[in-house]
């Protein structure tokens, strides 16, 4: 097979990976009622992400937006994992913030996404 066949058959596989990564989240979000994340879904996203990079989204010149996109994905997979310790210390009776703070916290995956957005429709560099 020549290297382009297989560049080709990396990323599809890539696609299949980071697609199907959330099936097993949604069956354990409905076995549990949302309790907790799967295992099977990270180990697959993350193999489908290693798998983008090493097929080469992003490399070459004007491809900036594409690493920024990725930096604003990674922050919102920061922002889910804030988001279940404060879940915790709801249920837990130990919340510390006012709703205010709450309100405010709440906006940041608006900006997150909006920029993601942004940046996919627009690649601005």
């Amino acid at each position: 097979m020549s290297q382009a066949g297989w560049v080709a058959v990396i990323g599809a596989v890539a696609a299949v990976c980071t697609t199907l990564a959330f099936a097993p989240q949604i069956a354990k979000t409905r076995r549990t009622g949302g309790a907790d994340l799967s295992y099977g879904m990270l180990a697959l996203y993350l193999g489908g992400v290693v798998l983008w990079l090493g097929y080469g989204v992003g490399l070459g010149a004007g491809n900036g937006w594409m690493h920024a996109k990725l930096a604003l994905v990674v922050a919102t997979l920061g922002y889910h994992h804030v988001c279940r310790r404060l879940l915790g210390g709801f249920e837990g009776l130990a919340n510390r913030r006012t709703h205010r703070w709450y309100r405010a916290f709440n906006e940041v995956t608006v900006l997150l996404f909006a920029l993601t957005v942004v940046l996919v429709v627009v690649k601005p560099f």
